[in-house]
């Protein structure tokens, strides 16, 4: 600190990124159960430390030095061979096997507790490690995903076989997974899948290319396929598992043509695969692979959401850190009213997307359990954070560069890196429109609005909220429920409002939690930032109106200002923003 305070260049490098952020671990203290969150603390607090420190620069390494593709031997012999930088294999010895993060929700043993671990617990941590490494999370998220899919849907010697290596903590015995889904003409339109599947005893034999596979070399990989005979559309289309090495070790009949040269996530190998005949094991029923990678991409979905929440909290942490110890005009940045409004630009949507993160978590847990009114919860918010918070960290990330400066844009610092990889989350596991028109087909389908509704009530009843914005709140999430219903209702001829409709139930659904949040930690702040939410993204807002006076803003940027004190005694209930 000594050193930021005497430099002109603030570098929060070194920080631990869980200690800097009090907030996340008094929201973990409502997610996740007390002896679990006290357990978890000192590997958060080693994950913080590592993920402000040397894994950011392994990040870096990783980042500067792509994977490169070698496809023979010295000696003459076909052997493809993705070759990754040390760093990277570093940072997944870190992930795969220190902390277990692809395999805690699968078994118990990882970090030393008994069972396996709620999926708040598993986000909490993989949200510290995005903060330093994005792109190796993809393969983590895959792994993670895959197993989850496999377990619910394959065959039990099939699942036998395979389960343990996919969730070793042995770096040397892990399996870890990838999904061929994407072929040039069925991007999104998994209907267009043209691979074949070609029936070859226990198992079958896949012919034709996959346009975009992450993690090309995984030891497994989840692929959609057409069986020979099947008819077109989607009820022709189904799931297999594909080896890269058979049970009699020889090497699967598939090749990695080329390694995409891509924007971001450059640490982690992408490529275009050939299928010449590899073999494949069914994985549930026929015909049912869009439905049964359905489960798997929106497990994938909700992990992206988890990952640009992640990105935005990086962002803000370094862009709160250089406006609290950078000097211009005689003040700190920290003190400018220009500095503190574009500050509270990029805290607002990096708080959403992390209440609406362990919110969607804690609906997954319950689904999981069985819980029948969680399903179609957790069926809306998860298309809801991988819509609207990927589209956020993409702002949130450049505005926060350009708080850093110059020195913002130049590749020694993590602004560039956070800027590109951000640019991922808005088209991996579907684009935008897409996301948002699934968020429509949850309410026409699932039954997804209900279920939201009643969640949202759920919360209020246990928010403490003053009369007047309590008025606002229940004309906000009305109108944005109506909103929604008018866009399924349409049943097509109104998509043109399906992201506008998934925004809003998005910024609904962020103020909810955040209300809630607040009671439970008796924090007006928290209260302050639902508050806004409402106000800045629901209410209708005049574009040329002055805005009043904030002076509490400068508190809620800077730990240090006094106003701290007095917004401390503030009562929760009585916040209000809204009137």
């Amino acid at each position: 600190m000594s050193h930021a305070d005497a430099h002109p260049v603030p570098d929060a490098h070194g920080a631990n990124l869980y200690a800097t952020d009090p907030a996340l671990g008094e929201l973990l203290a409502l997610y996740l159960p007390a002896d679990l969150r006290a357990h978890l603390e000192p590997h958060l607090q080693r994950l913080g430390a590592l993920a402000g420190g040397t894994l950011d620069d392994w990040a870096g390494e990783a980042d500067r030095h792509p994977p490169t593709l070698s496809l023979r031997s010295r000696d003459g012999r076909d052997a493809q061979r993705v070759h990754k930088h040390p760093a990277y294999v570093a940072l997944e010895k870190v992930a795969f096997a220190d902390y277990g993060l692809a395999a805690m929700s699968h078994r118990g043993g990882v970090l030393g507790w008994p069972a396996p671990m709620p999926p708040a617990a598993k986000y909490a941590l993989s949200y510290l490690f995005v903060q330093a490494e994005f792109g190796l999370c993809c393969p983590l998220s895959m792994t993670d995903s895959l197993t989850r899919t496999l377990r619910r849907y394959g065959a039990p010697a099939l699942v036998q076989r395979h389960l343990d290596a996919l969730t070793t903590q042995d770096f040397d015995q892990l399996a870890q997974g990838a999904m061929f889904m994407t072929e040039q003409g069925a991007g999104s339109d998994i209907a267009a899948t043209a691979v074949r599947a070609e029936p070859d005893g226990d198992g079958f034999r896949l012919w034709g290319d996959k346009w975009f596979c992450s993690n090309p070399d995984a030891a497994l990989a989840m692929v959609l396929a057409r069986i020979d005979g099947a008819p077109d559309g989607l009820a022709g289309v189904s799931l297999f598992l594909l080896p890269r090495t058979l049970p009699d070790g020889s090497t699967n009949a598939y090749r990695i043509v080329r390694l995409k040269d891509k924007l971001g996530t450059r640490s982690m190998a992408s490529g275009e695969i050939r299928l010449e005949g590899a073999r494949a094991w069914l994985v549930g029923e026929a015909g049912r692979g869009f439905q049964q990678m359905a489960d798997m991409v929106n497990n994938s979905r909700l992990s992206n959401g988890m990952r640009a929440a992640g990105l935005m909290r990086r962002a803000c942490g370094e862009a709160l850190f250089v406006a609290r110890h950078r000097r211009a005009f005689g003040r700190r940045l920290v003190e400018l009213p220009l500095m503190q409004r574009q500050l509270m630009k990029i805290l607002l949507p990096t708080e959403q997307a992390r209440s609406v993160l362990f919110q969607s978590a804690d609906a997954l847990r319950r689904s999981d359990a069985g819980e029948a009114a969680a399903y179609p919860l957790l069926r809306i918010l998860t298309p809801l954070i991988k819509f609207r918070a990927c589209r956020d960290a993409r702002r949130v990330t450049g505005d926060a560069m350009e708080v850093r400066g110059g020195c913002g844009y130049v590749e020694e610092w993590a602004d560039p890196r956070l800027v590109r990889d951000a640019h991922l989350g808005s088209i991996w596991e579907g684009t935008s429109n897409i996301v948002a028109l699934d968020v429509i087909r949850a309410v026409r389908r699932e039954g997804s609005l209900p279920a939201l509704r009643a969640h949202w009530q759920a919360l209020l009843r246990e928010t403490a909220l003053a009369p007047a914005p309590r008025r606002c709140f229940d004309d906000a999430l009305a109108r944005a429920e109506a909103l929604a219903a008018q866009v399924a209702e349409a049943r097509g001829a109104d998509d043109r409002l399906a992201r506008q409709a998934a925004s809003g139930l998005y910024h609904a659904t962020s103020a909810v939690a955040m209300a809630w949040e607040a009671t439970r930690l008796r924090s007006p702040a928290r209260m302050r930032l639902a508050q806004l939410v409402l106000r800045e993204r629901l209410l209708p807002r005049d574009p040329l109106a002055a805005d009043r006076p904030a002076p509490w803003i400068a508190g809620m940027l800077d730990p240090d200002n006094a106003l701290d004190a007095a917004d401390a005694a503030t009562a929760v209930d009585t916040v209000d923003l809204l009137t």
